[in-house]
């Protein structure tokens, strides 16, 4: 068992956002246990591709390029993923959780009698000890430089490390925005392969063709906003969050909202920032009326400064704030807005 995969995932010709954070925290993983970065890229008309991954410190490409692999497809991509790990027997694999990544992920990993962790929002490698019962006999055995997947469990109520010690790769898929994407060397030399698609994927592999694909833009852009405007609960009421989406206009900010405000209909759903909704790491979050649960904290811990608004001052979210300001909505946020529509340039 050797290096260390990452699957990219493209939109046309352009590698995602999910797979390039994946890569850089593919090479840290890389780099702890000694071996190589490798990723697959998978499509039609990929020439020139490997310059979008190399510079985040990929060693190997591997590209696969025919008629039939974009858009996405399950049997076409598995197949050439399981074939390709047959004969390269990587030891971690990571790919992103997203709809092609929960569909891809799970198929390679039944093909491959591997485990699969999904979610996760922090990997790393470290050694651990467990009993097992060989033929009636309990055995302690120690596992060195495993894969540390860890991730919420049980409705986001603890923090779960998961290990597959006897299986390889170990498999994980990672949502957009949980790992920080950060070139490596623009000058980054890798090895790239282009492969021979016939060998890896049959044609009865082919089984469903797509005749038309429709690709919405997104309506706002909280994953990229510099700074971020979230009510949660105790913003009381959707008029509650009118109110902060014009706190967010005068700051050319972005809204977002815990799952609970989420849940009572004050806010569509694409806001919701957690570990059920999307990742944030803006230069300034304002909590506004959220107490803090594990899962909304996983989504938006990463934030450079972070100023949380609330009338209890235990509430759980003050203890990772760098400003709280005790009060309620109601009072914080109509002098926020007056303040900020008098001062703002």
């Amino acid at each position: 068992m050797n290096n260390v995969f990452v699957y990219c995932e493209i939109e046309g010709t352009t590698v995602k956002d999910v797979s390039l954070e994946l890569l850089t925290k593919g090479r840290k993983l890389a780099n702890t246990l000694g071996v190589q970065l490798e990723c697959i890229i998978a499509g039609s008309g990929l020439d020139g591709v490997e310059a979008q991954v190399v510079k985040y410190g990929v060693d190997k490409v591997h590209v696969f390029d025919a008629e039939g692999l974009f858009p996405y497809t399950s049997n076409p991509h598995t197949a050439l993923v399981v074939n390709l790990f047959k004969e390269e027997k990587p030891q971690i694999c990571l790919m992103g959780a997203t709809v092609i990544g929960r569909d891809l992920g799970p198929r390679v990993s039944s093909a491959l009698h591997s485990g699969l962790t999904a979610d996760c929002t922090e990997l790393e490698i470290g050694d651990f000890d467990m009993k097992k019962n060989v033929n009636g006999e309990i055995k302690q055995f120690h596992y060195e430089q495993q894969l540390y997947q860890i991730r919420p469990a049980f409705g986001g109520n603890i923090v779960a490390t998961i290990v597959n010690p006897d299986h390889r790769p170990q498999m994980a898929t990672v949502r957009e925005g949980v790992m920080k994407k950060e070139v490596l060397d623009e000058a980054y030399k890798a090895e790239v392969v282009r492969h021979d698609v016939a060998k890896y994927v049959p044609e009865t592999e082919y089984v469903v063709k797509v005749l038309e694909r429709h690709v919405e833009a997104a309506k706002h852009n909280l994953k990229g906003a510099a700074i971020v405007v979230a009510g949660g609960y105790g913003v009381g009421s959707k008029e509650g969050f009118d109110q902060l989406f014009e706190l967010a206009k005068e700051l050319h900010a972005e809204v977002g909202a815990s799952r609970a405000a989420v849940d009572a209909g004050w806010v569509d759903h694409d806001r919701q920032i957690g570990q059920t909704g999307v990742t944030v790491r803006p230069k300034v979050y304002f909590a506004f009326g959220i107490s803090g649960q594990i899962q909304h904290i996983a989504g938006m811990q990463d934030s450079g400064i972070i100023v949380s608004v609330n009338n209890d001052p235990n509430a759980p979210i003050n203890t990772i704030a760098d400003y709280v300001i005790n009060g309620t909505v109601e009072e914080v946020v109509p002098k926020m807005i007056k303040y900020y529509k008098k001062n703002s340039k």
